[in-house]
């Protein structure tokens, strides 16, 4: 089975609502027809790479590529975990959880989107809580860290709601202006005083070689 050289495939983070998992081709054409729909208001770019701002088309390939790029680019020491987010079996949005040198630093990067007709219902609470247990509580990280532009309110209630600390700005170019995105820290005490969403991990310790240490227990 693929599976016994990939265990990634056999991981999974469910919440009440979600369940969070590597899709197979058909899931990763609906995460691709999702996002050729719309992502944002096009008046308004959220991220640091304007993806959003390609043809749909061009916007769905470009999903498939970046999702077979990082599995193909994975090492310990170097890892992008791209999870697709289903609710009720349907296709809502991904959820990214990523580090470097994780062994030494432990410390993860988050990043997400979701369809637009899926915005505003607390899904995103809900995959940061997931991917915030898989690194806190099963590979034993000891920071997360995010960020959003200052026009993203949306992102920034979802990590006040975790618990995410300020920890300071960075000036970026984007569609050829100057934006400041405020970065966002929490720390492994804040995530275990504001945990409120319940999370289930499966299939993770035929994982942990993969993502560096060896993990919590």
């Amino acid at each position: 089975m693929i599976s016994d050289h990939w265990p990634l495939l056999g991981l999974r983070l469910t919440t009440p609502r979600l369940e969070l998992r590597l899709p197979g081709a058909d899931e990763l054409a609906d995460l691709a027809d999702l996002a050729a729909q719309g992502v944002h208001d096009p008046d308004r770019m959220p991220f640091i790479v304007p993806w959003t701002d390609l043809p749909p088309a061009d916007r769905a390939r470009s999903v498939v590529q970046h999702h077979w790029l990082c599995l193909g680019n994975w090492s310990p020491n170097d890892w992008a975990l791209n999870l697709a987010v289903f609710e009720n079996g349907r296709v809502v949005g991904l959820q990214t959880v990523e580090a470097r040198d994780f062994a030494v630093l432990r410390q993860v990067t988050t990043g997400s989107w979701l369809g637009t007709r899926f915005q505003g219902q607390g899904i995103g609470t809900e995959m940061r809580a997931a991917v915030l247990h898989l690194a806190f509580a099963g590979l034993d990280a000891h920071e997360a860290a995010s960020g959003a532009f200052e026009d993203n309110p949306s992102s920034f209630a979802v990590s006040m709601k975790h618990g995410y600390e300020p920890d300071g700005i960075e000036l970026h170019a984007v569609r050829g202006r100057r934006v400041t995105m405020r970065r966002l820290r929490l720390t492994r005490s804040r995530w275990e005083q504001h945990r409120s969403v319940p999370v289930t991990v499966s299939g993770l310790p035929r994982c942990l070689p993969m993502f560096g240490p060896a993990g919590a227990t």
